[in-house]
């Protein structure tokens, strides 16, 4: 078999090949042209980032005809020998494999040895925390007094399962992550010069699910090629990854906003249908909502988000969610995501995850002081204020004339006015209101909110604290719990909803408003005015006025003579 697949055919043969790990490899090339390396070094690291392709360059190097140098030639016979494995003086030995007592001691029984071909022997023993107890033991001695011609360079991906007598004989340097930038800078030189098309946002998606390793951003591009007709793209991607599309994970956020659940199961359902894995879903979802959350408060670092590209799409997306809902959905994800990882029946957790968000209101504060919706709304609150405070120094100082000059004045305030104007008016009404208007308003007035929010969001804000308590044909009553949110209404935005209840009802309406504790007031009194004088027949007819007014499973019958 002929071909190779790409990590293989590029493996880097220079330090300065060996991508994103320039503190390590600037530190070895000036080593290597010093003669000051150590005789045993330790490589740490994620897999794919360069751990052992740079011990066999540094192999390469000492034993290169033109050393010292910081680059071994790749084009001497101890090069190419080292580069095909055909030097037996260096070693590379698999500790997964090889991790007894006794493979450990045929090396230190050979390390004595003068090497046969080139100046040193090298003992490159990759995932080296999978040696025994019994094998690090006998590894000791040798590693911290090795004869002159050895070196051992030991990787790992798991120091910390390496004792620390052995890390301590070493120098040791640890392989970061490759940012996603630099592996696609690698992928663009590869393609260029294999003459290969791809999309950018291709690469860029390679090199995310790479995850930090270029020997795994490779392999996706290899399976992408294979997988491409003529030209690699995001889609060739997504289907090889089995990783969702940006598109689709924004639709499931909006549903999410928007409250249509039933709209985001299906969307959920098309994707799984599809092959698409729910755990790999829920992971996409929760770097998502976190790619979001990271951009909402540091748009300036794009380099960071691991889900996302910020296009127009995704910039308004992110001015609709606040940033406690960003924080509350990305935990409950989270506990989803565990419970999923125990269960036989993954898809149903996954919807639970998301039918457990919906209690949630994310367009509510979505941008902090930034949002629009929010500055308005403080407007209209502060301009309210204003004129209270100007409508109050306007009204006239009424004195006592029996008080004192010296008591402090009392200034008759108009709200006592209105109150008693708006009570007087709910009482007319109520002689008019029954069961069946009320009913009607309840039933819709689901629909009154939806086209209030649609409509203006300030008012809809102020609507929000309000129920309907009493209405008739043409007129409803909104009981309130906070003053302001009822004079709002009363005044700002009575012309903006009372359209709205003619629209939605098909008859001419508008509406009265108190606040909660008043209704209270008003209910009591009303029907307690229904039952005068106390004789047994206006008794009946006080009853059949209270189940007029509120509904028969409302009322409860109480005997005080019993």
């Amino acid at each position: 078999m002929s071909y190779q697949a790409l990590y293989r055919v590029w493996r880097p043969q220079l330090l300065q090949d060996v991508v994103g790990q320039e503190h390590i490899t600037k530190t070895l090339q000036n080593a290597l042209l010093q003669e000051k390396l150590s005789h045993a070094y330790l490589f740490t690291g994620p897999r794919g980032t360069g751990k052992t392709s740079a011990a066999k360059i540094i192999a390469k190097a000492i034993n290169c005809e033109q050393a010292p140098v910081a680059e071994p030639c790749n084009e001497c016979s101890a090069c190419k020998g080292i580069t095909s494995g055909a030097i037996v003086d260096v070693m590379e030995i698999d500790a997964a494999s090889n991790n007894g007592v006794d493979e450990i001691r045929d090396i230190r029984d050979k390390v004595k040895f003068a090497p046969n071909e080139v100046r040193y022997k090298v003992y490159i023993i990759d995932e080296v925390h999978m040696l025994s107890t019994g094998a690090f033991n006998a590894l000791l001695k040798t590693l911290e007094e090795p004869p002159s011609h050895v070196l051992f360079i030991l990787a790992t991906t798991e120091p910390h399962k390496i004792p620390l007598t052995i890390i301590s004989r070493c120098q040791r340097f640890d392989f970061k992550r490759i940012s996603s930038h630099s592996i696609v800078a690698r992928i663009e030189h590869i393609l260029s010069a294999d003459g290969i098309e791809a999309e950018p946002e291709a690469l860029l998606h390679i090199a995310r699910a790479a995850e930090g390793g270029m020997r795994d951003a490779l392999s996706l591009l290899d399976q992408a090629i294979s997988f491409a007709e003529e030209k690699v793209v995001l889609e060739d991607v997504l289907a090889i990854t089995g990783a969702i599309s940006q598109q689709a994970l924004i639709t499931i956020v909006e549903c999410l906003i928007e409250q249509n659940m039933i709209k985001a199961l299906q969307e959920v359902d098309r994707m799984v249908s599809e092959g698409k894995d729910p755990m790999r879903l829920i992971e996409d979802l929760i770097y998502f909502y976190r790619d979001v959350l990271l951009y909402k408060h540091a748009p300036d670092v794009e380099d960071l988000l691991e889900r996302a590209k910020p296009d127009e799409a995704f910039q308004a997306l992110v001015k609709q969610i606040s940033p406690q809902w960003l924080h509350q959905t990305i935990e409950s994800l989270t506990g989803s995501q565990q419970e999923m990882k125990l269960s036989a029946h993954p898809k149903i957790f996954l919807e639970l995850a998301l039918m457990k968000l919906l209690p949630y209101e994310p367009s509510h504060h979505a941008g902090g002081l930034d949002s629009t919706k929010e500055i308005q709304e403080l407007k209209e609150q502060l301009n309210f204020l204003q004129q209270q405070l100007h409508d109050m120094k306007k009204q006239p100082v009424q004195v006592n004339e029996q008080q004192s000059s010296t008591q402090p004045r009392k200034v008759k305030r108009p709200q006592a006015v209105k109150s008693k104007a708006s009570t007087a008016k709910v009482m007319e009404l109520l002689k008019a209101a029954d069961k069946q208007s009320l009913q009607l308003v309840m039933s819709r007035w689901g629909d009154v909110m939806e086209k209030m929010k649609t409509t203006n969001v300030p008012g809809h804000a102020w609507l929000s604290d309000c129920k309907p308590v009493a209405a008739s044909s043409s007129t409803v009553v909104l009981a309130f719990q906070n003053e302001m949110h009822r004079d709002m209404m009363d005044t700002k935005f009575r012309e903006v909803l009372e359209p709205i209840l003619q629209a939605i009802f098909q008859t001419q309406q508008t509406f009265v408003t108190l606040l909660s504790e008043q209704w209270e007031q008003v209910k009591t009194e009303f029907v307690s005015d229904k039952g005068k004088p106390d004789d047994e027949a206006n008794n009946d007819a006080l009853v059949e006025e209270a189940v007029k007014l509120v509904g028969e499973e409302l009322i409860e019958m109480v005997d005080r003579d019993s």
